[in-house]
This record gives structure tokens, C-alpha cells and sequence, in this order.
């Protein structure tokens, strides 16, 4: 089995609180990105959205396009609505060769909410779960004739955040939806990473690795700290950093056949958690872990 490494530039400056390497160039963060060894990058909010503009930016420094991420408000647009949504996007992803565009719900999300109890997140009632899932599929399916593969992103402070929503979110859609497992966000709700991944190993369609500091995950818990509290706290790291075993989930999804990306997406304060530093840390960790686990790396984009 071969996969990719790439990772997100939220290592370097962060989408939701942009003062969190706000002041951090692309040029940096791609040329660091490159320098500790990743073969992509995900998408971020300092990045071209054009593919004429983008194409020859990541060129240069060898990277591909790994995918991006999609804020979808499907439970308020309805599917018509989130089709149109989504077209600039995916068009975008489709033209730069990405094999999966990123969706996550995030109708109600209090993820960005700064002053915001993470116990107030959305919740779907039992009777949304079915047509939700059926548009989710249908929005999926329209994705894949366009050639990529739809990956859900269950996260902290959105309608899909346990290990059991996410159970009734695979119940609820084909299998042209597909999962974007991120192991720090199901540490974070309670889950076991390595569990979910047993339970829906033919759904796993991209991973994203970000491990977490037990001592601080037990302190914003215990203050129901608002998720961009936390992050600033350092509730989370890179691979090999913090408390979840890589291992035995990257020799499961080896036997399962995976051959996406494993993106390290550690959000942190990046005064605090030097990003070149951390990088090299994730990389060198994952890939060993991963060559230990029976994956080939693969290095060119």
C-alpha cells in the first residue's frame, strides 16, 4: 500500500482566529511545508482560489494540492442550494487534480465561536438523521461525477462530532460519502480513533492526523472551553506528540487497502509551537509509523 503525506497550513497561520500567524506568508508556509518533507498541502485562506493563479505557486515548490476544506450548510440551503454553494470550490479542487473535496455540516457550527461553550453545538434531532443523509448522498454523487470523492468531516461543535453521530451518519448515506477520519477531534469527543476506523474501514476516504496533550484535553473539558479556547490552550499537536497511538490505525488502514493522504492538521498557536519545528516532528513520526505499519511513502506529487 502507498500513501501520501501532505499537511494543512494551519500549522503555520489559522483560518478561524487569523491572529494566529496572520502575518506568516504563503511563501513560508509552502517552502517549510516542503523543507520538512510533505508531498502536499491543503487548501487555506492565503492561498489563490484560481487554479491559473495556484497551479504555478505550488509548482515551485513542489507540492500538490492535496484538497480544502467546504463549510456546508446543506440542512439550510437544501441540496439545489448547496450544489450552487459548492461549485466554486469543487471546480477549483476538479482543476487542480484533487481526488477529494472536504465537506463538513456546519449549519448552527459554534466551532468558530470564540466565547462559545462547546456544550451548545447543534444537535439533529432523530427524525433529520434520514433526510439529511439522503441529501448529504445526493450532494456526494453529484461530487463524483465530477470526478472527486465527497469526504465528511465530522468535528468538534457541529452536528457530527461523536463517535455515535458518526455512526448514524454512515447508517444514513450511500457509499458515495465517504470519511475523513481526524484522530484529534475524535480523541477531543471521547472517541477511540482506532475503533471508529475498525467500524467503518470501507468508508475511509482521507485522514487527517493531529494527536492531543491529555493534561490539556481534561482541563477544557472540565471548563467546557469554547473549541478556538482550546486550540489556543494547546489542547492539540502533531503525531507522536501527544497521547493517541499511531500504529496499530495505520496497520489497519493498511490492511484495508487505503492509498489516500495522511494530512498532519495540528492547530496551535504557532508562537508557542514553532510551525517548521513541529512539521519536521509530524512528518518524521508519521512516515516511520507508517512505513513501520507496511505503508510506502510516497515523496513526489
Amino acid at each position: 500500500m502507498s500513501v501520501r503525506i501532505g499537511i494543512n497550513p494551519i500549522t503555520w497561520s489559522n483560518d478561524d482566529l487569523p491572529e494566529l500567524g496572520g502575518a506568516t506568508p504563503l511563501e513560508t508556509c509552502l517552502a517549510e511545508a516542503r523543507e520538512a518533507g510533505y508531498a502536499g498541502i491543503e487548501l487555506g485562506n492565503k492561498f489563490p482560489r484560481r487554479a491559473a493563479a495556484l497551479r504555478p505557486i505550488l509548482d515551485r515548490h513542489g507540492l500538490a494540492l492535496v484538497s480544502g476544506w467546504h463549510s456546508g450548510r446543506l440542512l439550510a440551503h437544501g441540496i439545489a442550494g448547496e450544489i450552487a454553494a459548492i461549485e466554486d470550490h469543487l471546480a477549483l479542487l476538479q482543476a487542480m487534480g484533487c481526488e477529494i473535496l472536504i465537506f463538513a455540516e456546519t449549519t448552527g457550527s459554534i466551532a468558530g465561536a470564540r466565547t462559545t461553550k462547546l456544550s451548545r453545538r447543534p444537535r439533529l434531532a432523530d427524525g433529520d438523521w434520514a433526510g439529511f443523509g439522503a441529501d448529504l448522498t445526493a450532494l456526494a454523487e453529484h461530487v463524483a461525477k465530477r470526478g472527486l470523492a465527497l469526504a465528511y468531516h465530522h468535528h468538534m461543535g457541529t452536528v457530527v462530532e461523536s463517535a455515535a453521530e458518526i455512526d448514524r451518519l454512515m447508517d444514513a448515506t450511500g457509499p458515495a460519502v465517504g470519511l475523513l477520519l481526524d484522530t484529534g477531534h475524535l480523541a477531543y469527543a471521547g472517541a477511540d480513533p482506532l475503533a471508529v476506523a475498525e467500524r467503518h474501514r470501507g468508508r475511509i476516504n482521507h485522514v487527517h492526523c493531529k494527536d492531543v496533550r491529555p493534561a490539556v484535553l481534561d482541563r477544557v473539558r472540565r471548563d467546557d472551553a469554547s473549541f478556538l479556547d482550546a486550540v489556543v490552550e494547546g489542547v492539540f499537536t502533531v503525531p507522536g506528540d501527544g497521547a493517541i497511538d499511531y500504529a496499530p490505525l495505520l496497520a489497519l488502514l493498511a490492511g484495508a487497502g487505503y492509498r489516500g493522504w495522511l494530512v498532519v492538521e495540528a492547530e496551535q498557536d504557532p508562537e508557542k509551537a514553532h510551525p517548521l519545528t513541529y512539521a519536521r516532528k509530524g512528518f518524521d513520526y508519521l512516515s516511520r509509523t507508517a512505513r513501520g505499519a507496511g505503508c510506502a511513502i510516497a515523496r513526489t506529487p
